[in-house]
């Protein structure tokens, strides 16, 4: 729970980063580059998978870079100022949920997993490498960058919790319902068996 004294600068820091994952990677980068909006052509997410397969590898690996600074900034400039779990963990959510639901772009955003994994790092480099390494075993063996994505933070309240950090595996429990959420589309083709493949348009 927070206290009374850290009920503002929980509620400022929450402001703050939320804003701080509403500024769209995927749009900035497109726009530019010269490239199609990525709300309007492809897969209409404007994350880095899209905007892969919109401008290529130089395009996505920058819109990559950018979701996971908006997660990994906010927590670590949070964590700098306060040694208060909560209040960093609600900086992680609230850098998310911007990403998701951008107050500059209109509400729309992307599916929010660079941006998770990037407030992780800030939280714990080892946790952050152990769930990078989850991504990378599962997407090499199913070839699902989704699954991957779903099979790691699904692992990732556990891993925290195995570090002993209880109020950051609550906060991820939340960013991955939200992930599972923003990934129902894909779940519903993982099912069918219809998810394309990592590499295929």
């Amino acid at each position: 729970m927070f206290s009374a004294d850290l009920a503002i600068p929980a509620l400022l820091v929450a402001v703050l980063a939320y804003l701080a994952g509403s500024v769209s990677a995927a749009i900035l980068v497109c726009r530019s580059m010269g490239l199609p909006d990525p709300r309007q052509t492809g897969s209409g997410n404007p994350g880095a998978t899209n905007v892969l397969r919109l401008g290529g590898k130089v395009p996505a690996a920058m819109t990559l870079l950018g979701d996971g600074l908006k997660g990994f900034i906010p927590v670590l400039l949070t964590a700098l100022f306060t040694q208060h779990p909560p209040t960093i963990a609600l900086a992680a959510l609230a850098a998310f949920l911007g990403h998701l639901y951008p107050v500059f772009f209109g509400f729309n955003g992307g599916k929010g997993v660079a941006t998770a994994l990037g407030a992780l790092i800030g939280i714990d480099l080892s946790v952050g490498a152990l769930a990078l390494l989850t991504w990378l075993a599962v997407s090499l063996a199913f070839r699902r960058s989704s699954l991957a994505a779903l099979v790691t933070f699904a692992l990732v309240p556990l891993y925290l919790l195995f570090d002993d950090q209880q109020a950051y595996a609550l906060g991820f429990v939340f960013i991955g319902a939200f992930l599972f959420y923003t990934h129902r589309s894909n779940i519903q083709r993982l099912i069918a068996g219809t998810e394309p493949t990592i590499g295929n348009k």
